[in-house]
């Protein structure tokens, strides 16, 4: 399944109220919308000017929603949002979900916020105050600057 707008890509985020982060295993104390809005929030806290990483925060575990198509859900998500956010999005998706691979510092701390996301009664906002940074990641996307490369946060900015 290829997400094809940030209104479809809202739509899976919404339906992911009520389901398991880790796909029925062992109980957790929130659900997959609250985990995606805790570590997308924790990374908005950690590295506020990368929108990109951001956002492969709050998408990485859509693919738990999707149909199986052989790959795992890390894969799954990957593919659904490559076209609309971007390859980087969908690079770190697919890193978060494979401990095995070689992941770079980005997917490190996107893999670091994960884990840390399982905080109950954590404030992390709402769905819909990352509406406006997915229309920016998903513009960008269709349309990058010439010679654009990813904003990484500097210490001191």
């Amino acid at each position: 399944m290829e997400l094809r707008s940030v209104e479809e890509l809202m739509e899976l985020l919404y339906a992911c109220q009520g389901a398991a982060p880790d796909g029925g295993g062992a109980p957790t104390p929130v659900d997959l919308h609250e985990h995606a809005l805790q570590t997308a929030a924790l990374l908005r806290r950690s590295r506020p000017a990368d929108k990109e990483l951001q956002v492969a925060g709050l998408v990485h575990a859509i693919g738990r929603l999707l149909p199986p198509g052989g790959a795992g859900h890390a894969d799954l998500a990957a593919d659904a949002v490559r076209t609309l956010l971007g390859e980087r999005v969908a690079r770190l998706v697919r890193q978060q979900g494979s401990a095995g691979r070689h992941p770079d510092d980005d997917a490190l701390t996107l893999r670091q916020a994960h884990d840390a996301a399982t905080v109950p009664g954590l404030d992390a906002g709402v769905l819909e105050d990352w509406r406006t940074v997915l229309e920016l990641v998903a513009a960008r996307a269709v349309h990058p600057s010439p010679g654009a490369r990813p904003v990484h946060h500097l210490p001191g900015a």
